[in-house]
């Protein structure tokens, strides 16, 4: 199977349930947990925007061109409370229009212990499959990107708004009582919040009442040690299949960040 790789397919199941594209074709990687993987890099890489073959990727498959003049990739999509479009400075404000101003969630997730994050509503809970969340419990959903990320530096005050991607690959990972830290969480942000509130009005700022949701990974082995391939240091990565978790095949040679290596084209061997 030969072509370009794009971030792994998920679908909620007990377990996850991953299909790993590659150019036309679609391969079931829970199939093939216990038996051995081959990846070979081409040597090829093609922008995952505009197809172009190019050099070097950007901000996981943009060719340079794109990196800089798309808006999707502007810093502002890593942090959304400086959001271009209501600075007026975006650079395609139709397409913000279309993908920030949607409904968002902000939530709570236990990738590598508790962290809060934001995602398009339509993204749960691949996002949160993504992280490799163990745990994941909605505490806001509010209209747009711009408010999500006001509200996620609010409370990211008092937990990470980062994962660490050794430990979650590790598995070090203990359950969490999510609804009792959310109650935590809000009752130290109430003033915070309440000028969010006061700024976008309160019908903006919609509390979310749903349980948590448990997220189990296809996982036969975690290792102790993470070593990360780097197609672009070694186009070979070989092994047996452990597990799959986040967007990472888990070998037991190693671990690869299937997203990272977005439009790189590469012969797949089973």
């Amino acid at each position: 199977m030969l072509g370009c790789l794009q971030k792994m397919k998920t679908q909620l199941a007990e377990p996850v349930q991953y299909r790993l594209p590659v150019g036309q074709d679609e391969l079931d990687l829970n199939a093939l947990l216990g038996k051995r993987l081959e990846l070979h890099h081409s040597g090829q890489i093609f922008c995952v925007h505009c197809a172009q073959k190019t050099k070097k990727s950007f901000n996981q498959g943009y060719c340079y061109p794109c990196f800089i003049k798309l808006a999707q990739c502007d810093m502002c999509i890593m942090k959304p409370e400086t959001c271009h479009y209501a600075a007026g400075t975006c650079r395609e404000p139709d397409w913000g229009l279309e993908f920030c101003f949607q409904p968002h969630v902000v939530y709570l997730a236990n990738s590598s212990g508790i962290k809060v994050g934001i995602t398009r509503q339509t993204q749960i809970p691949t996002r949160w499959i993504d992280q490799g969340a163990v745990q994941a419990l909605p505490v806001f959903r509010v209209p747009s990107r711009h408010v999500s990320g006001l509200l996620e530096v609010t409370l990211a005050k008092h937990v990470s708004d980062k994962t660490s991607w050794q430990q979650m690959l590790k598995n070090n990972v203990h359950p969490l009582d999510l609804i009792g830290l959310r109650d935590e969480l809000l009752a130290k942000c109430v003033d915070e919040l309440g000028e969010i509130a006061e700024r976008f009005g309160l019908e903006a700022l919609n509390v979310v009442q749903d349980e948590p949701l448990d997220i189990h990974y296809p996982v036969l082995r975690y290792p102790a040690k993470v070593k990360s391939f780097n197609l672009d240091k070694d186009p070979q990565v070989q092994g047996v299949l452990e597990g799959i978790k986040g967007q990472y095949l888990l070998l037991d040679t190693g671990v690869i960040n299937m997203r990272k290596f977005a439009g790189y084209e590469v012969e797949v061997r089973t």
